[in-house]
């Protein structure tokens, strides 16, 4: 999928009219029979099962919310095809509106900026719910997982829950992640693919619960591991390109501790800089070739980087200054390349520079819990997305490797601090 870009100074941009609040539409018969007609090839590919749990407590037109944790772009068809005919809207990240606005409308989507406070979104799902008399679709992870592992989730989501007062209700894939891991550049493996909808919790039980509470049942539905999974249930993934782009993930080193000097590409994960090289097997296990073994499970790394970039950040030590290249999103018509630019990250937050200091742009620490980070953003390049409600700010690093996964770990971890 593609987005529509076009060249603009930062000043034209922001001589543009604001956009109009977009109020959700319920969606028609025929848009959702599309949507299941147009998923069912990859489903069947997949050899895609589907199992219930609970789900007689809920009503045949009674609204819900759905919380679906958040793999690949399969899941979109997964939930066209299992909820079907039911009528739900879908909440989404805005920039799926560029170009499409009326499509995406139509097909009951609802936008909002990831990881930027949006008391609107709440508003609009209440009218979904309370006017529309249809079901909510949300990715509360809102970011795919870079690990296979779940993403931290907004300790707002219990709060939200209470407020809408609606039955919950969670869809969880298996395999989605292994299929298509986002690391791994769109090429699809053979694996197949199931999901489980379970009745969570009722309105009762939501009255009777804290916000803690209904944090902690969430929290532990969203607790997962792909790659044991994988190991566990002898899941076979022998693509010969299951290796591309790992560095993405594991972009550090844990024999010489270089960063942005591994590389993933077909089955191994080389560093450049000391030569020690992994293999990833069919099951999911890395297994070193010339060296001790450090970790032989991805998500293992991937943790020991999270709490290397702590470690820098409490010894005042963490710092990212890079040159970017930089698309800004205001409105649905399109988005705009201004340019580069230069980021900085540390522990007080970001600051952004572009178009010959015209864009000065200063986002404080404590702003959002975590970053909209993603990898072959609408197949431009790897992204660091920060902004607020009045514009995005797209940054596509240049020639910094693992720059991208590390800056999400340190937003988190700057934020858990509480600098």
């Amino acid at each position: 999928m593609k987005i529509k870009v076009k060249k603009l100074s930062y000043g034209k941009v922001l001589k543009l009219p604001k956009e109009k609040p977009i109020t959700p539409k319920r969606t028609s018969w025929l848009f959702r029979t599309l949507m299941k007609i147009a998923s069912a090839g990859e489903l069947k590919a997949t050899h895609f099962k589907h199992t219930k749990i609970g789900m007689e407590k809920l009503g045949k037109n009674e609204p819900c919310l759905y919380l679906m944790n958040h793999s690949s772009f399969i899941d979109l068809k997964i939930v066209s095809t299992i909820l079907y005919p039911r009528r739900y809207n879908i909440v989404m990240t805005s920039d799926g509106f560029v170009g499409k606005r009326w499509l995406m409308r139509n097909l009951g989507c609802i936008p909002t900026n990831k990881f930027v406070t949006d008391i609107a979104l709440v508003r609009n799902m209440a009218h979904c719910l309370n006017e529309l008399k249809t079901s909510i679709l949300l990715y509360p992870e809102a970011s795919y997982t870079f690990d296979g592992t779940a993403t931290t989730l907004p300790y707002g989501l219990g709060k939200c829950i209470k407020i809408l007062g609606v039955p919950v209700v969670m869809i969880k894939t298996q395999g989605a992640f292994l299929h298509d891991p986002l690391y791994n550049g769109l090429q699809i493996r053979n694996v197949d693919v199931s999901a489980t909808t379970e009745y969570l919790l009722s309105p009762e039980q939501i009255n009777n619960m804290s916000v803690d509470e209904i944090n902690a049942i969430v929290q532990d539905r969203f607790t997962f591991d792909n790659f044991r999974y994988q190991q566990e249930h002898n899941i076979v993934v022998d693509e010969p390109f299951r290796a591309d782009g790992l560095e993405r993930v594991l972009y550090k080193c844990p024999h010489c501790l270089a960063e942005g000097a591994t590389l993933g590409q077909g089955t191994k994960l080389v560093c450049n800089n000391c030569g020690v090289t992994y293999r990833l097997d069919e099951y999911g296990f890395l297994q070193c070739e010339n060296a001790e073994s450090k970790f032989n499970h991805i998500p293992d790394w991937y943790k020991w980087e999270r709490q290397c970039v702590k470690e820098d950040i409490l010894n005042g030590k963490y710092l990212l200054e890079i040159d970017v290249d930089v698309i800004v999103m205001k409105g649905y018509k399109a988005v705009y390349d201004i340019g580069q630019g230069h980021l900085t990250h540390d522990s007080s937050g970001f600051r952004l520079i572009a178009d010959n200091g015209q864009l000065d742009y200063v986002q404080p620490a404590q702003l959002s819990y975590s970053l909209y980070a993603d990898y072959f953003w609408y197949e431009i390049g790897d992204v660091i997305c920060i902004g607020n409600n009045e514009m995005l700010y797209y940054c596509f690093p240049r020639n910094a490797q693992g720059v991208v996964a590390k800056t999400r770990l340190a937003t988190e971890e700057i934020f858990k601090i509480g600098f």
